[in-house]
């Protein structure tokens, strides 16, 4: 993606990760239309924030139904029921945003000429492979999704390479690990255990805490988005990389720490998970070849997400 400025199409641009792409692509002078039906996670304070900007436009519409696309060079994608608790209790709701709104999105792109198509970008998951014990897995390794979040992921990943096959669509697909940082809802596990000591209550760990995951900043997140959308090879898969991967519990320890919280007091154990995945890992050296990588420090942006006291946007 050059300097200049571009028409960018972003879908759940008032979520976790799309607001703070929104928030950058406004700074850098990108037009920026953003369809978000604002449901629970929405980050309707953002919004407010956005609005302020000449080059912004916000249309709450579900992308399941959504009837036009506008003059974009850039589809971002980032639309999508993601907590994997609430897949297990009900998928419905993630097969009618995850599958059926990615197809949506995908005949409203094709429907444009070769010309005027734009640019789509859809923003996936590590979750898609499974877990892996050993090792760190590959993009062109085989998808084999553990629950029904990850499962409708995957699915979107294949109607991509379905469309540009058929249709010539051009696209990436970027497969991030988790994410982390400021203004998140206080449903994943650092802000939810963050505001569950801070209101003196312990943390809820799934299990013996000992599932591993790997953490990337969003801010790092959205570097490695821009690089793909500027330097990436069209009609390929970049996975993104977390620069700390830890179990669960040392993640929960590190923020009891933080907010001197006994350790004794910091957690208690719930029951596991079903189809629990033990540990994700990616190898992104694809992404590395472009000149990115996670720069970010672990202890210290943990240490400025504990101590946040802007839940209230979520309350």
């Amino acid at each position: 993606m050059q300097s200049k400025s571009k028409l960018i199409f972003v879908t759940g641009g008032l979520g976790f990760i799309g607001k703070h792409f929104v928030k950058r692509c406004l700074d850098m002078g990108h037009f920026v239309t953003n369809v978000d039906m604002v449901n629970y996670a929405a980050d309707r304070f953002a919004n407010e924030v956005f609005k302020k900007h000449n080059n912004y436009r916000h249309l709450e519409e579900d992308i399941a139904e959504l009837g036009h696309l506008p003059e974009s060079d850039f589809l971002v994608n980032f639309a999508a029921e993601s907590h994997v608790d609430n897949s297990i209790a009900n998928s419905r709701q993630f097969c009618h945003s995850n599958v059926i709104g990615v197809q949506r999105l995908l005949e409203l792109t094709r429907a444009k000429s070769a010309a005027g198509a734009p640019h789509f970008i859809q923003i996936s998951t590590d979750e898609v492979y499974g877990d892996i014990v050993e090792g760190r897995h590959r993009e062109s390794d085989p998808l084999r999704p553990s629950n029904p979040y990850s499962s409708t992921k995957a699915a979107a990943d294949m109607l991509v390479f379905g469309w540009a096959r058929t249709f010539g669509l051009r696209y990436n697909i970027v497969r991030m690990t988790n994410n982390y940082g400021l203004n998140q809802y206080p449903e994943k596990l650092i802000p939810k255990s963050a505001l569950r000591m801070r209101r003196g209550l312990p943390a809820l760990l799934q299990g013996d805490g000992s599932y591993v995951r790997s953490w990337l900043h969003v801010e790092d997140a959205i570097d490695a988005i821009l690089t793909i959308m500027q330097k990436g090879e069209s009609n390929t898969v970049y996975n993104v990389h977390g620069k700390c991967e830890l179990p669960n519990k040392d993640v929960v320890l590190k923020i009891a720490d933080i907010l001197g919280v006994p350790e004794k007091d910091a957690y208690v154990l719930i029951p596991n998970r079903v189809g629990q995945d033990v540990r994700y890992s990616l190898d992104d050296a694809r992404i590395r070849a472009l000149g990115w990588k996670s720069v970010r420090d672990f202890d210290k942006e943990l240490k400025t997400v504990a101590m946040e006291d802007d839940f209230k946007r979520f309350l």
